[in-house]
C-alpha cells in the first residue's frame, strides 16, 4: 500500500487452538506483508500466542471485554459495558502509537473493538463466528450493535441470515482450512489413545458444551445398533475453563444409560491426525446451529466420513449422501441408525471421504479465505 503495509489490530477471544484460533493464526500469518502486518492482542496467554509469534506475528496480552454466556443478565451486561469503555481508552491509545489503520474483532463476541475504532476515529471490522439463536431478548440489540461495524465477514451463509434484510456490509467469507490434517495409521492411532483396535469408533472433536452434541453421541452409544457393535464413543475436546460442569452432566449420562465403559475422553490434543484416524467415523452432532465449525472441515479435508446435523452451516460443508451424511439435529435414533450403517459398509466410508476431501479442500482452500479478507480490508480502509 502506498507508504508501505498499513497496520491491522486483531482482538480475539480466546489463546487456545480451536477452530476461530487456528483462524485468526491462518489469517495474521498469512496476510500480505507488502499491503498489510499484524498487531494481535489476546486475553490471556496460551498456544495461540506461541503460534502466533513463532510465524512471526507481534501479540500482546491484555484483558478484553469478550461476552460468555454467564454475562447475559442485566449485571452482567453492564460489567461488560464497563469493561469494555475502559478498553477503548486503553486500546485507542495503542491504535494511536501503533498507526494502527484498522481494527478487526476476529469474533463477534469480543466487545473491546467497536469502542476503541469509534474513540480513535479508524474502521472496524468485527467478524462473525456465532449464530445467536439463543440470544433470545439480547439479539435485536446487539444486532444492531454489530451492524455499525464497517465490515461484517460471516463465515457462513447461515451466519448472514441472522441479520435479515441483506445488507452491503454483510458478506459470506467462509474460513480456510488452517491446518492440514493427514490420518494416521489406523493401529498406530488407536495404540495412541489406548482404543480396542477392533470396536468401531466414532469421534466428536471440539469444546465439550451444551449444544455441541456431546451427549447426543452418548444417547446413541446406547442404542442396540451400536451397543450390539460394541462401539466407542472418542470425544477429543475440552470445556470452557470454568465450564467444567458441562463434562460432568456428559459423564453423568454415559453413567446413566450404562455406557461409561464405550466412552472415551482424550481431552483437547495437538495431533489431529491421530484422533482422525483412529475414528472410523466423525461426527458433528450439533444440537444448535453451527456457524461453520471447523472440526467438520477437518476432518473431511483428511478423508473422514463424516456425519453431521443438517443445519447452520453445516451442510454448506457437507453434501447429504455425496460427501458426507446429514441428519436431524438432537436425534440420536438418526445418529445411531446412519452411524451403524456406515460401520457395515467399509467402502461408502472410502467413498464418502474421498469425495469429501476433494471437495473440501478446493472450496475452503486458505488463499480464498487471505484474498477475501484482504480485498475486504482494501474496500474499508480506502
Amino acid at each position: 500500500m502506498p507508504g508501505g503495509p498499513a497496520t491491522v489490530l486483531y482482538l480475539h477471544s480466546s489463546s487456545g487452538r480451536y477452530g476461530a484460533d487456528r483462524q485468526l493464526h491462518l489469517i495474521a500469518s498469512g496476510l500480505d506483508p507488502g499491503r498489510y502486518r499484524p498487531l494481535v492482542v489476546l486475553p490471556s496467554p496460551g498456544p495461540l500466542q506461541h503460534d502466533l509469534r513463532a510465524s512471526g506475528v507481534e501479540v500482546l496480552v491484555r484483558e478484553l471485554g469478550v461476552i460468555r454466556r454467564q454475562h447475559l443478565t442485566p449485571a452482567g451486561i453492564a460489567n461488560l459495558a464497563a469493561r469494555a469503555t475502559r478498553d477503548a481508552v486503553q486500546l485507542s491509545r495503542l491504535v494511536s502509537r501503533r498507526q494502527v489503520a484498522l481494527v478487526h474483532s476476529n469474533t463477534s463476541v469480543v466487545l473491546s473493538g467497536a469502542p476503541a475504532a469509534r474513540l480513535s476515529g479508524r474502521p472496524h471490522v468485527w467478524h462473525i463466528r456465532e449464530i445467536y439463536s439463543r440470544f433470545g431478548t439480547w439479539w435485536p440489540p446487539y444486532r444492531r450493535l454489530l451492524l455499525s461495524a464497517a465490515g461484517l465477514p460471516c463465515v457462513s451463509q447461515a451466519t448472514t441470515e441472522q441479520f435479515g434484510t441483506p445488507n452491503a456490509r454483510v458478506r459470506v467469507v467462509p474460513d480456510g482450512l488452517a491446518v492440514d490434517p493427514t490420518r494416521a495409521p489406523r493401529a498406530e492411532a488407536r495404540r495412541a489413545l489406548e482404543l480396542d483396535p477392533e470396536a468401531p469408533v466414532i469421534a466428536v472433536l471440539g469444546r465439550i458444551s451444551e449444544w455441541k452434541g456431546q451427549d447426543v453421541l452418548v444417547q446413541a452409544l446406547a442404542d442396540p445398533r451400536l451397543r450390539d457393535r460394541g462401539a466407542i464413543g472418542l470425544i477429543a475436546g475440552e470445556a470452557w475453563p470454568g465450564a467444567e460442569d458441562r463434562l460432568s452432566r456428559v459423564l453423568a449420562l454415559a453413567r446413566d444409560l450404562g455406557v461409561s465403559d464405550r466412552l472415551r475422553l482424550s481431552g483437547f490434543r495437538d495431533d489431529l491426525g491421530t484422533v482422525l484416524g483412529a475414528a472410523d467415523l466423525v461426527a458433528v452432532p450439533s444440537t444448535a446451529p453451527d456457524p461453520l465449525p471447523g472440526a467438520a472441515i477437518e476432518a473431511a479435508a483428511a478423508g473422514c466420513a463424516v456425519i453431521a446435523s443438517a443445519h447452520g452451516g453445516l451442510p454448506e460443508i457437507i453434501r447429504d449422501g455425496v460427501t458426507g451424511r446429514l441428519l436431524t439435529p438432537g436425534d440420536p435414533a438418526a445418529l445411531a441408525a446412519v452411524a451403524a450403517e456406515l460401520i457395515a459398509d467399509p467402502g461408502a466410508r472410502e467413498r464418502l471421504g474421498g469425495a469429501a476431501s476433494a471437495d473440501v479442500r478446493e472450496r475452503f482452500a486458505p488463499r480464498r479465505l487471505l484474498d477475501a479478507i484482504q480485498s475486504l480490508y482494501d474496500e474499508v480502509v480506502g
